[in-house]
């Protein structure tokens, strides 16, 4: 599997959407049901996925579909 399809993969588990309404706009400002347990839910999907452990900061900076693209490229991840 792709990095990418693993990516939308946490995101389609986590708040059980289509993998067509994924892009930039998914964010917590936009999705009613983003809320701090689904935020923790996707860091942990995806810290699992990817092997990785993210910081604080970018746990918290963790808002939209698009911010964990670019933060997940801090930890040598491409998508």
């Amino acid at each position: 599997m792709m990095n990418i399809e693993k990516y939308n993969d946490a995101f389609v588990e986590v708040f059980g959407v289509d993998c067509s309404v994924l892009n930039d706009n998914f964010s917590k400002e936009n999705v009613e049901s983003w809320d701090s347990v689904h935020q923790l839910n996707i860091i942990a999907l995806l810290e699992e996925s990817f092997d990785v452990m993210f910081d604080p900061e970018d746990i918290m900076e963790f808002t939209s579909y698009g911010n964990g693209r670019e933060i997940l490229k801090k930890y040598d991840v491409e998508l």
